[in-house]
């Protein structure tokens, strides 16, 4: 509720202080991080270690980053934590979005979603075929909303998760873009 209350505070004093709108001041955000992995750990986690150093550059804070196995329930689990913490306000996942029988992120994050963020996955996928051709079809990034949180999940491929901050995220999650972000919209998740 707190950080609810400065977004608006800071989206009201944006919009008072700059008759204009052309200039924003950046509103900084709590994200968490979740590597979805058999095999990795924080040792060799650079998926999930280059995602914090992204996050980190324009000014957004780590809340927290964890490591999880590819099973539904664990990672469920860990992102249902994260949703029911109002201090979190963003989840980047990295993994478990391919085809094998143990890549399970949609399934397991794709239920708490309040509402889906189709165009991540469609954009990403699109953005990915300049870069992949046709390998783009294997992945099944997807992005969401759950109790007021975004969640974004995609490949656990370092050039994956760059190429989804750097030409979508990254973007969204900060209040200069225009013509419109993410956090513009964060007070008004909860609208019935």
């Amino acid at each position: 509720m707190r950080i609810l209350i400065q977004i608006e505070l800071n989206l009201i004093h944006n919009n008072i202080m700059t008759e204009n709108k052309t200039e924003r001041e950046f509103i900084p955000l709590n994200i968490s991080v979740l590597t979805i992995s058999d095999s990795r750990n924080e040792e060799t986690d650079t998926s999930g270690r280059r995602l914090v150093d992204l996050l980190e550059q324009p000014g957004h804070n780590l809340f927290e980053k964890k490591i999880v196995t590819d099973d539904v329930y664990q990672i469920r689990a860990q992102i249902s934590q994260w949703i029911a913490n109002e201090e979190v306000q963003v989840i980047l996942t990295t993994g478990g979005t391919g085809v094998t029988g143990r890549d399970g992120t949609p399934e397991a994050v794709k239920v708490l979603f309040d509402k889906e963020i189709e165009g991540f996955g469609e954009t990403f996928r699109t953005i990915s075929y300049e870069q992949i051709k046709t390998s783009t079809i294997q992945s099944r990034a997807i992005a969401g909303v759950a109790n007021a949180t975004y969640i974004f999940c995609m490949p656990g491929s370092m050039g994956a998760c760059v190429t989804a901050w750097d030409e979508l995220i990254r973007m969204q999650l900060d209040y200069r873009t225009r013509p419109c972000n993410l956090v513009e919209l964060m007070p008004r998740l909860r609208e019935k």
